[in-house]
């Protein structure tokens, strides 16, 4: 008895067909590099100060004064969060008493940002931040957008490969693309910071759902051979192109729901993929919808420029081409000897740290000096090469010792850091983008490494208890850039 791809053999590896079902998968991929990012931008905070209204009757020389200084790296910088008791100001100021000379700054009270605060205007015209105040006592908002999103993504996880199963690879994979382009431009007319989240974590759910739909429509449809440059490279260097393209948008539209709505628009355009992404034959034939199966291989054999058997599935061969329920286990087994139990430890710590490291690192690019729009650049342009370097050390070098170069590269060069001196800003920089190099480059192998390790009984599980682990691991990655800010 053959499988299906013994009968489908005919097909050839690299036809057009494949060429064309490759590339247009991995386009489908590129709004992913929008969403997944895009809240550096959508949720920049830019320098701020309490806001001191034109309307109340101050010297020049008050209102130059009437924010109280703090010291940071060796520099006297205005205070975010407090001003001066403006009662006070305008009393002394209707005395002629002068700041500094008459008064002593150091012994007047201070205040909240009552009246609310001035942004500055150099990098972002606006953003969530700017539009609800989420700085000083709710500064903690920002953050927690971006863990509702990655909590969304946790979401869809779980139920994306049910509901392909169920309903088909091609069906789930337009309806989470249109969710997640839906909910985006939703977000355009959001009035409130919750209303902003909600959706935001419903995108999180569509994103991830559109990239699990599109790989296992990819690798069910392509040739073994193939299989793995599409999920290593095809995927993986598409979403890169995405975020890359992420930093130009926001360079020339500086507005948040102007910036939003822009990002919609490839997504939109995906749409018109339904007509050239077919759906899965093996799905079809694991359905017992042959029929359908037959019709679009027959075509993807025409597109080849092949002459197609008739017929293509044998009916005494059927039984075997339909998918066969696997014997049953449980997550207990994740843990039941030791040699397992420790694996599925390392395994849930080296995803968590690895995910931390990257989105940390993806989402920290605010905080590092220069232009923000070349550093998230920067930052995307760097996973390609990853990308690539991964793909040959799977080729030609023992998994072990691949990941652990690539993690001690990553986590070296961010442990040296620590003793660049603060005024070279520019080593720093590079010195991330290194980190971020490696760190990339561990992520797109982990798959491959723990899908070896665990048998085949419970691999399934322990790549997806693994894999919960790394959406944690994002969860949390945004409050480790918000403490990070904190002491800046």
């Amino acid at each position: 008895m053959r499988d299906y791809d013994e009968v489908t053999a005919f097909l050839g590896d690299w036809g057009p067909f494949q060429r064309l079902i490759f590339f247009l998968l991995s386009a489908s991929i590129i709004p992913n590099g929008f969403n997944g990012m895009s809240i550096v931008f959508l949720a920049g905070t830019p320098e701020h100060r309490c806001l001191v209204p034109d309307t109340v009757n101050l010297s020049s020389a008050w209102r130059n004064h009437s924010i109280p200084l703090e010291t940071k790296d060796g520099r006297q910088v205005p205070q975010k969060c407090r001003r001066y008791q403006l009662a006070a100001m305008v009393n002394f100021s209707a005395l002629g008493l002068e700041p500094g000379l008459d008064v002593d700054l150091e012994q007047l009270e201070q205040e909240s940002c009552l009246d609310g605060w001035e942004y500055s205007k150099d990098i972002f015209l606006s953003t969530i931040v700017t539009e609800w105040d989420l700085v000083c006592n709710d500064d903690w908002k920002g953050p927690l957008t971006t863990s509702l999103f990655f909590v969304g993504v946790l979401l869809g996880s779980f139920i994306s490969g049910q509901l392909s199963d169920r309903f088909g690879r091609k069906n789930v994979l337009f309806l989470t693309m249109a969710m997640q382009t839906g909910f985006s431009f939703l977000q355009v007319f959001s009035v409130n910071f919750e209303m902003f989240t909600v959706l935001f974590v419903l995108v999180g759910m569509g994103q991830i759902s559109n990239y699990v739909a599109a790989f296992v429509l990819g690798t069910e449809i392509l040739s073994k051979s193939i299989r793995i440059i599409f999920a290593t490279l095809g995927v993986c260097i598409f979403y890169a192109f995405g975020y890359m393209v992420l930093p130009l948008f926001a360079y020339f539209i500086r507005d948040w729901r102007m910036l939003l709505l822009a990002l919609t628009v490839p997504g939109v355009l995906c749409g018109l993929l339904w007509w050239c992404i077919p759906e899965s034959p093996r799905w079809l034939v694991s359905q017992g919808r042959i029929k359908e199966a037959e019709v679009i291989i027959r075509k993807a054999a025409k597109i080849n420029g092949i002459v197609a058997p008739s017929p293509i599935f044998d009916p005494d061969e059927l039984q075997d081409l339909n998918t066969k329920t696997p014997q049953s286990h449980h997550i207990y087994d994740l843990i039941r000897t030791r040699n397992i139990r420790i694996l599925t430890i390392m395994s849930i710590i080296l995803w968590l740290t690895i995910s931390v490291g990257y989105f940390g690192l993806s989402l920290d690019t605010p905080n590092l000096h220069g232009n923000i729009y070349m550093n998230s650049f920067l930052s995307a342009a760097v996973e390609v090469p990853a990308y690539v370097l991964a793909w040959l050390l799977l080729q030609y070098l023992p998994r072990r010792y691949s990941i652990s170069a690539a993690l001690f590269l990553g986590g070296g060069v961010l442990l040296f850091m620590q003793l660049v001196p603060s005024e070279l800003f520019y080593l720093s920089t590079a010195l991330v983008m290194v980190g971020k190099f490696g760190i990339t480059s561990a992520y797109s192998m982990v798959y491959v490494y723990t899908a070896e390790l665990y048998p085949t009984v419970v691999r399934n599980m322990g790549v997806g208890v693994s894999s919960t682990a790394s959406r944690l691991g994002s969860i949390l990655s945004p409050y480790f850039v918000y403490l990070a800010a904190l002491e800046l």
